[in-house]
């Protein structure tokens, strides 16, 4: 019998082990590259990464443990990445932060009001995906800049991810970035930061500009919960399992919101970790699939004790060498969103010009270009469609959390 129980841990602990490596590590130089560019100093960009991995840690811990479902959270990397495209706002870093703060306050609420999330589940899919790959788009043309002007140090990356993109998918954005910090540490020699690498949170006075909400708190929020919020209850619907909507949205709000003055942007469900933990990887007892998610905590805390060391790296890297591991990253994302965005010929010229303005990087009135993408997607829609009376909102496009507040293990 012990034997048979090592045996039934053995499967939801080791996925949960790479889930928090995977999920990490595909990720965290796009959510440093975000954090730096609206304003964080690099220690403050390695305050906000500590931040992010306890509290994503403890509210999947939290989760998993209450409801025994293998519930994962992640910080929203479309989040980052939009925080690349949006660059400085009006206010500097507190007002970033004060942003991250009203983005969380926002998650909060459309757990306690259903209304809310339907207005987020009305904004139409294929803009809110085309607004995401607009913002995708910069940065996944950074491999092919780099590679151009910098051959030698990008070229081992590349292969390293196209190698493995072949024999080993799962691993492939990982081992890149592994090459990348091989490049950096060959690279930088002794310029590398050798002060406090120690893990350090650094508090900031959140301070609140409307050009900083229109242009940044509510892109965030947007791209938060329709890019990761939303796929993430639908993964694990499509896995057997029914996500406590309102509790989940408390739980990563609140999250969102302690982690902000400490530099966090979002924390929020997982969807692509989310299989590892919730699926067949986790074992074959679907009953012991939450120590999966609960072992990912563990990781992530343990994780948390090395971002001041990853920070130093990325920070001492050869221009371009970072940036295009996280170009990789983001590849697949960026090709599920065109998926989406053009997956309907009636909303396809709107999404097209959402996705052209989101690309484009233009700050108007202090508001950067994904708020103006969504505002130029609903009026292009808006114009083609007059006159023309809209087919009722396919089931997949309303909000998960009236059908799952109520909570359960497994979806009927």
């Amino acid at each position: 019998m012990p034997e048979t129980s090592d045996r039934g841990l053995a499967a939801p602990v080791t996925a949960g082990v790479v889930a928090a490596v995977v999920g990490f590590s595909s990720s965290f130089v796009v959510v440093l590259a975000g954090l730096v560019a609206v304003g964080a100093t690099a220690a403050q960009a390695a305050s906000g990464l500590v931040a992010l991995c306890v509290m994503q840690a403890l509210g999947m811990a939290w989760l998993s443990l209450r409801h025994r479902v293998p519930l994962a959270l992640a910080w929203s990397t479309p989040g980052a990445a939009l925080m690349v495209s949006t660059g400085a706002v009006t206010g500097g870093w507190p007002a970033a932060v004060g942003a991250f703060l009203v983005a969380g306050a926002l998650i909060v609420l459309t757990g306690l009001v259903p209304r809310l999330g339907d207005l987020v589940a009305s904004i139409p899919v294929p803009l809110a995906r085309a607004m995401l790959a607009g913002v995708l788009l910069p940065l996944c043309v950074e491999p092919v800049v780099a590679l151009a002007d910098s051959p030698a140090e990008v070229a081992p990356v590349v292969l390293t991810w196209l190698v493995l993109l072949r024999l080993a998918p799962r691993w492939a954005v990982p081992a890149s970035l592994a090459v990348a910090l091989l490049v950096v540490v060959v690279a930088a020699g002794d310029q590398v930061a050798t002060g406090d690498l120690a893990p350090s949170l650094t508090l900031t006075t959140p301070h609140w500009t409307a050009s900083a909400l229109l242009g940044l708190a509510l892109p965030l929020y947007v791209v938060t919960m329709a890019s990761q919020n939303v796929p993430g209850v639908a993964v694990m619907a499509g896995l057997g399992w029914r996500v406590p909507w309102r509790e989940a949205m408390s739980v990563t709000g609140l999250a969102t919101i302690a982690a902000s003055p400490f530099g966090g942007h979002a924390v929020n469900l997982a969807a692509i970790t989310a299989a590892m933990t919730g699926g067949p990887d986790a074992g074959p007892d679907r009953e012991r699939r939450w120590i999966a998610p609960v072992t990912a905590a563990v990781s992530y805390l343990v994780i948390a004790a090395g971002c001041g060391v990853l920070t130093a790296l990325v920070a001492a890297a050869p221009e371009g060498v970072v940036q295009s591991a996280a170009g990789l990253a983001l590849l697949g994302v960026l090709a599920a969103s065109l998926r989406e965005a053009l997956a309907e010929d009636e909303d396809r010229v709107p999404a097209v010009a959402c996705l052209v303005v989101a690309a484009s990087g233009v700050t108007v009135l202090g508001v950067g270009a994904a708020f103006w993408a969504l505002v130029t997607g609903l009026v292009v829609r808006a114009v083609l469609r007059t006159g023309v009376s809209d087919a009722p909102t396919p089931p997949a496009h309303r909000s998960p959390g009236r059908p799952a507040r109520r909570g359960g293990r497994r979806a009927a």
